[in-house]
């Protein structure tokens, strides 16, 4: 009985749920089309991860080349075997000097893949050089940049060579992580006997491996783990070839998702409006129904029915949208990402997509719906023009709850930060509740304003103030469904605007303007002295820098000890220190005695407390292929914030004094005074790597601005959303509008005053919405901010007026468009057409 009536009312159309399928279409397409991008890159990375790597598995060990047992120990067990180093230094020809990350490679480069170079020859043709100059190959950006061409001489520390082609394809490039200078490629014998490769040095060896068919690489994890140089190396192989591109694209694929959800909740929004604006039209129907003896049950089965039908047509319409939109979209996103994606229809992304569509929709749909079954046939003599009212029955609301705690669960599971699943879903939780409150607070002020004598002279005014605060006023339903598009877009917009000035502006006021690295020991008095002596130096600091790998934490792994930890993740920075230099603040314990011969410790009190750590525990860290062995003797304030100097773990003298080591140092200058010193230094010092901050810098900003775009784009669908939403609103309205407006024109209102009071209308309700959302949206971005990225927040007024301008605009667009449809019937048509 109850699919039978619904059939029938589904033959009228689709009138009153346009915006119900447009939101729920525009929400799960959204958030289909997002993972499917991040599953198609995902595969991508997991199918070409040998190609990314170089090879099946690798082996990174820091500071210095493999020994003689462990190079044998892999040769023994891979088909080919493939050595490499990576390290940044200056190339230089004449006066002028570029950053530039070098790879060192030998003949067997690359395993996996081919180089592309033009001209296009062999790689080991390039290499070979001309006459006794071994050859260098550049990227296109350092040829551009040095203004060089082929067969010109550059230097790298003080080796020459000879530019014998540009580097247009790296077959491993994407797995190389992070640079702050574009890649030469050179030959690893060239460079064999230079200080540039000496033990200590800030370089890194890497040996590709070319593994028999069928190798197990848990097992060969394992098995290297045991019997080579006591872990004291990094392992990767071709399940994640490019681990840093692959936890970009899932952090920023979930944050986006995140964003999508949001999207999906104003949407959920409009869904409910329009059920309930649908089920207030049909309040006489239901009404005779039961007077025909229908139960609450066919009632509510009636109408879930219908709502059902037309909601799971729009998510599939949504997830068949949000499938194709990346499959169109494929070229343009490969040319912004240098990495694999996987092309075709991703099947997972899809169902995900459709599972949140379904548990919103229900969410939204059942709330309303379930008050339908309340409806007595009474109504249909006394209050059927006043809508549904009540809450529902407590087993409607026990199911939204549930429906609610799916929701969430299901975004957590699916999710790789589920921290910030349930951050965000509390962020949108006190949204959704400012907002109603705020919709609700505007109409009871509302009420009041009308109420004082001073607005008796102003009639447009008091008329707005009236409609807002009237029963049945759209305060609530225009504040919320703007209200959350816009909170979001304000989040996201003072993010980026204080992560932007954080860096760009903030930063380089407390940041060095140099780092200097590759300082041998015998050099670091001599370059002290220059760089003191220079009056345009303000700052100079320098410290001995080794690096190494945390590999236990009280004689057990570190890992499970301290769990996944970012300090845990690669080889830190160490250094060592006698007596207590005068710039570290110790917070607890003690510093060492300069004349202590036993391994001690002092760690980041931070990062410390992060990782469980306390006074006496012992940490092992591998140094050059040695595990060294210190007790935590103290905790000191150590500050990242400042891109100055710092340590996670600095150890007294006796400890590492003896071991293979180079200097770093950080330099504050005056501007007119960085180029001469700079010059002055690569002269004296030609093995020296200087880094400009500046250049880190926008290398940062350039990566926060590609982010900023990815989330604006998903705040503006939600806000496309919010705007969708807004207009059933002011839709549904209409009738009411016209009923004013006919009323109005009857007791003799001229047509300019009611135009003006529904644009005042249409003010109020937009600037209450956009304010609420200003305040709610600074307050999610403070938190994300101050806990998150543990920076000062300052309020951006610019991202802020735009926020409220813009809900001002967008209310009064669409109720000004209704408003003039409105204006347009005859009052005795639509009194004739009531009275009826």
């Amino acid at each position: 009985m109850a699919w039978t009536i619904a059939l029938r009312e589904l033959r009228a159309g689709l009138g009153g749920f346009r915006i119900l399928i447009l939101c729920l279409l525009l929400g799960v397409a959204a958030i289909a089309a997002v993972t499917s991008v991040r599953d198609s890159i995902s595969k991508g990375l997991a199918r070409e991860g040998a190609a990314l790597l170089g090879g099946d598995a690798e082996m990174e060990f820091t500071y210095r080349f493999a020994t003689d047992d462990e190079r044998a120990w892999m040769e023994g067990r891979s088909e080919r075997l493939s050595e490499i180093a990576d390290f940044r230094s200056m190339l230089s020809v004449g006066e002028e000097r570029a950053l530039t990350q070098v790879k060192a490679v030998d003949a067997a480069y690359p395993l996996i893949g081919t180089v592309g170079l033009a001209p296009e020859m062999p790689l080991a043709q390039a290499l070979a050089g001309e006459g006794d100059l071994p050859g260098i190959v550049l990227d296109p950006v350092l040829m551009e940049r040095l203004g060089l061409v082929l067969g010109d001489e550059v230097r790298i520390g003080d080796l020459p060579f000879v530019v014998m082609a540009e580097l247009t394809r790296e077959p491993d490039g994407a797995g190389a992580g992070f640079t702050l200078g574009p890649r030469s490629i050179v030959a690893l014998f060239a460079l064999r006997n230079s200080t540039l490769l000496a033990p200590g040095t800030l370089f890194e060896s890497a040996y590709r491996l070319d593994l028999p068919e069928g190798t197990d690489l848990d097992a060969m994890k394992a098995r290297a783990e045991a019997e080579v140089a006591g872990g004291g190396f990094r392992w990767r192989d071709a399940r994640n070839g490019a681990p840093g591109v692959n936890r970009f694209v899932e952090q920023l694929g979930s944050f986006l998702v995140l964003v999508g959800l949001a999207g999906l909740a104003v949407g959920g929004v409009g869904v409910s409006a329009a059920v309930r604006a649908y089920l207030d039209r049909k309040i006489a129907v239901i009404a005779t129904l039961k007077t025909l003896g229908a139960t609450r049950r066919t009632i509510f089965l009636t109408y879930l029915l219908q709502i059902g039908v037309l909601t799971g047509g729009a998510i599939v319409a949504g997830v068949i949208l949000g499938g194709l939109v990346p499959l169109f979209a494929m070229p343009f996103i490969q040319t912004l990402l240098p990495v694999p994606v996987a092309r075709g229809v991703q099947i997972a992304p899809l169902l995900e997509a459709a599972l949140y569509g379904v548990l919103a929709s229900a969410i939204f749909v059942l709330w309303p719906l379930s008050r339908a079954e309340r409806i007595r046939p009474a109504a249909l003599y006394r209050d059927a023009l006043f809508g549904l009212k009540g809450l529902p029955r407590w087993p409607y609301l026990v199911t939204i709850l549930l429906l609610l705690a799916a929701l969430i669960a299901s975004a957590a599971v699916l999710s790789d930060n589920r921290r910030l699943v349930l951050w965000t879903f509390l962020g949108l939780a006190i949204a959704f509740v400012a907002l109603v409150s705020a919709g609700r607070g505007l109409a009871r002020l509302s009420r009041r304003l009308t109420r004082l004598k001073a607005l008796r002279r102003h009639l447009p005014l008091r008329l707005a103030f009236g409609s807002v605060g009237g029963p049945g006023g759209e305060a609530v339903s225009v504040v919320l469904s703007l209200g959350l598009g816009l909170t979001v877009l304000s989040a996201i917009g003072q993010i980026d605007a204080n992560m932007r000035g954080a860096i760009a502006r903030d930063l380089p006021e407390r940041a060095p303007s140099y780092y200097v690295v590759d300082i041998q020991p015998d050099q670091i008095d001599g370059l002290t002295e220059r760089v003191t002596t220079d009056p345009g130096v303000t700052r100079f600091q320098s410290a001995p820098m080794l690096r190494g790998l945390i590999t236990k934490i009280n004689g057990q792994d570190a890992e499970t000890v301290a769990g996944p930890h970012w300090v845990l993740r690669g080889d830190r920075g160490v250094t060592y220190a006698g007596a207590k230099p005068d710039n570290v603040k110790v917070l607890s314990g003690a510093w060492w005695s300069p004349d202590d011969t036993e391994p001690q410790i002092s760690f980041a009190a931070k990062e410390g407390e992060e990782m469980g750590l306390s006074l006496g525990d012992t940490i092992t860290i591998n140094i050059l292929g040695r595990d060294i062995t210190g007790t935590i003797t103290s905790f000191q304030d150590v500050n990242f914030s400042s891109a100055g100097m710092g340590f996670i773990l600095t150890m007294n003298e006796a400890a590492l004094a003896g071991a293979p080591h180079t200097w770093i140092a950080t330099i504050y200058a005056d501007p007119a005074t960085e180029a001469p010193l700079i010059r002055d230094l690569a002269k004296a010092y030609p093995n020296i790597t200087t880094i400009r901050v500046r250049d880190a810098i926008d290398r940062v900003v350039a990566i926060l601005e590609s982010i900023a775009a990815a989330t604006t784009l998903g705040a503006a669908a939600t806000l496309i959303t919010g705007a969708i939403v807004l207009i059933g609103a002011a839709a549904a309205g209409e009738d009411r509008r016209r009923y004013e407006a006919a009323v109005l024109k009857t007791l003799g209102a001229s047509r300019r005053k009611i135009l003006t009071s529904f644009a005042l209308r249409a003010l109020i309700l937009g600037a209450g919405a956009g304010i609420v959302a200003l305040i709610t949206g600074a307050l999610g971005a403070w938190a994300v901010i101050h806990f998150v990225m543990e920076a000062e927040f300052n309020l951006s007024l610019g991202a802020a007026l735009w926020i409220v301008l813009g809900g001002v605009a967008m209310t009064s667009l669409t109720s000004l468009w209704f408003s003039w449809r409105a204006m347009q019937v005859r009052p005795a048509r639509v009194l004739r057409a009531s009275e009826g």
